[in-house]
Order: C-alpha cells, then structure tokens, then sequence
C-alpha cells in the first residue's frame, strides 16, 4: 500500500510546454483588464491631466471625488440607481428561478411550447421602435421603472437557472413529495436552499446590468429626476456640465474619477459574492 502511495506520488504531473503557454495568455489576460483600470485609478488622483501611463499618480489629489460627493445634483440620481438596481436584481431573480423551476417540472402542459418560445425571443427581437411603443402603451416611458421591467426578464439568465435545477437530484423531490411536500413547497425548502451559488452568480449579472445603463435612460427617459447615476455622471463629465465646486479639478481627473465611483459599488460588492460566483460560473456545465 505504501508502495503504491509513493509510485502515485512518483508520477505528479510535471509543468511541461502547455502550461508556461496557458499561464503565459492568462497573465497577459489579466494584465489588459488590469492595466486600463490602473491607469484609471491613477489619473483620477493625479492633479494634472496626463496622456501616457503612470505607476502612481505625479501630483496627488482627491479633489475629482470630492467634487463628486459634494455635487447635489448626482444625490437623486444615484438614489435612483441604488432603488433600481436593487428592485430589477430582485425582479429578476424571482421571474428566472420560478420559470427555471417550471421549465424542469415535466408534468407542466405545454412546457416544451413555453421553452421554445422563450428561445424565439433570444434569438429574434421586435426591434426598438416596437419595444418604445409598448413601453409607452405600458406607461414605462419617461420613468426610471422602465431599467427594473426592462431588465427584470432575461431569458438567458431563465435558461442558466433551469439548467442548475436540472442538476439537482431526482430523489430529492421524489422524497419531498413523498413526504407531502407541495410543488412550492419543494421550490422554497429545497430548491432554493440549494441554489445559493447560482441566485449570486446571476443576481450580480442582474445588478450589473441595471446598475451599468446607459442607453435606456437615453432613449426612454428625459426627465432629469427619473435617470439614474451613470447617465448624470456621463453628462457631468462628458458634456461640460461641470458642477461649480471650490475645487479646482481639471476635467480629465473629474472624468476618471467619475468612472471610479460608478464601478467602486461593485468591487466593493464582488469580494463577499466571491465564493458562490466562482461556483456559479460552471452553472448548468456538468450534467450527471
């Protein structure tokens, strides 16, 4: 027995020519993502607008966040974003898991229809104009609401969801049921207890997505109380509309610092989600 321990350990697997080329390209992934969001960093405390890339900022400064924190005018945006993102994330989270649920309960009628249908929409779209005729019918124009119900049904996130709950033992609901359990006692008991990695995994695709649009607010909303935090800081920084401040900042240092706060939530955020993101991200991958 010993004899074998020490042949298993005998024959480890050696760091040959695929693995200095796989770590090599992972490195060199991570430094584009890295480098760009350094140099960020770095140009929002550096007092004086720079072109090429610094290790550390030359003339270091706060005044591009503190200008951000004392302009009032982004108080009711990002109050807006903070609401929506939180609504559309819980929106979202209870329209996928409870379609997801349904889609692997097979003696669902005219489940298969709903799946197929659910895939159409995936692949074709109506296109802007009848989705902006809708929304207007629904009364969603000119309303921050528009980012939670817009956001709220991703069928992408509905099939991730069903795939999870397709791995999830037979013999489970077999003895739920067995026991008395109902359908939707078996969703909220079992289903959803063992469903952790997958809600943050997908949870944080959802808060992601509201928190970061753009777009919607451009095309559906023009009242300035209803936008959200990204769209006032896109204008703030990019349109001139410079808040007057007693700081004296110039606009490349205001424009990065402004991309700092609108991602400093999420990375922030991203270390608690951590370890159910990481087992997340395989969701659906491994059938038994």
């Amino acid at each position: 027995m010993a004899k074998d321990k020490n042949a298993v350990a005998g024959r480890k697997r050696r760091f040959g020519l695929f693995d200095l080329i796989n770590y090599t390209v992972f490195i060199l992934i991570a430094l584009i993502i890295l480098v760009p969001i350094w140099k960020v960093l770095v140009d929002s405390l550096n007092s004086v607008g720079v072109y090429q890339f610094r290790l550390y900022p030359k003339n270091f400064t706060l005044d591009g966040y503190k200008t951000i924190i004392e302009t009032q005018a982004l108080y009711r945006p990002f109050i807006n974003s903070v609401v929506t993102t939180g609504m559309g994330t819980l929106l979202g989270l209870v329209l996928s898991t409870l379609g997801g649920y349904v889609l692997v309960k097979t003696e669902v009628p005219g489940r298969n229809a709903m799946a197929y249908f659910l895939l159409f929409t995936m692949i074709f779209s109506g296109g802007m104009i009848p989705e902006y005729l809708v929304m207007r019918r629904i009364g969603l124009v000119d309303s921050m609401w528009i980012l939670v119900f817009k956001h709220g049904m991703n069928v992408y996130n509905l099939v991730l969801m069903k795939n999870f709950f397709e791995n999830i033992p037979d013999s489970l609901f077999e003895a739920a049921e067995i026991d008395g359990c109902s359908p939707m006692g078996i969703f909220f008991k079992i289903v959803l207890p063992l469903s952790k990695a997958a809600l943050a995994s997908i949870g944080l695709m959802f808060a992601v997505s509201v928190w970061n649009d753009y777009s919607t607010v451009k095309i559906y909303i023009m009242d300035p109380n209803q936008v959200n935090f990204q769209y006032k800081l896109r204008n703030m920084v990019m349109d001139g509309d410079t808040p007057n401040t007693a700081y004296k900042v110039s606009q490349t240092t205001l424009f990065n610092a402004g991309i700092i706060s609108a991602i400093l939530p999420f990375m922030v955020l991203y270390p608690f989600l951590q370890k159910y993101f990481v087992q997340g991200v395989n969701i659906g991958a491994v059938k038994e």
